[in-house]
């Protein structure tokens, strides 16, 4: 905040001035994290307790705090245990689903582990391979994982 005004953007401009001609130009940058620390706050202050956290679990840190802390972030109107078992059976709808999809690769493609047995190990390796590489066929990889 700057000259007592709340805004969640930035300005940035530029300008050149030659002898015979000259240029300029600028844009606004809009900071996301602001505007959802305002968003939550104000549903907060009007007694949305259960909607402020559930807008500032959004941001993969703050869900993974919570998971730590032992308060997993509401899903779907669910609080506590009930939200825990909604997120593990959704891992798709995690905000830090990618590194949810790291930790299962890793769990099934260790040994020993009795979930392997319940998974194509030739799906397990291709997940692996594309995920790493961020190739095209990646997102149609996940959606299989995902069963989206």
């Amino acid at each position: 905040m700057s000259y007592s005004q709340d805004l969640c953007t930035t300005g940035v401009s530029g300008a050149f001035q030659g002898q015979v001609f000259g240029f300029s130009g600028g844009k606004t940058i809009v900071d996301q994290n602001c505007e959802r620390l305002k968003l939550s706050k104000y549903l907060y202050d009007m007694g949305m307790k259960v909607a402020s956290v559930a807008l500032l679990c959004q941001d993969e840190r703050v869900f993974k705090a919570m998971n730590m802390a032992g308060t997993p972030c509401p899903y779907n109107g669910r609080i506590g245990d009930d939200a825990k078992k909604a997120w593990d059976e959704n891992p798709n709808k995690r905000p830090d689903k990618d590194d949810a999809l790291q930790e299962f690769i890793k769990e099934c493609t260790n040994e020993p582990n009795p979930k392997r047995d319940k998974i194509n190990r030739d799906v397990v390796g291709a997940v692996k391979v594309l995920y790493t590489r961020k190739t095209k066929t990646n997102k149609q990889c996940e959606k299989e994982f995902y069963g989206e």
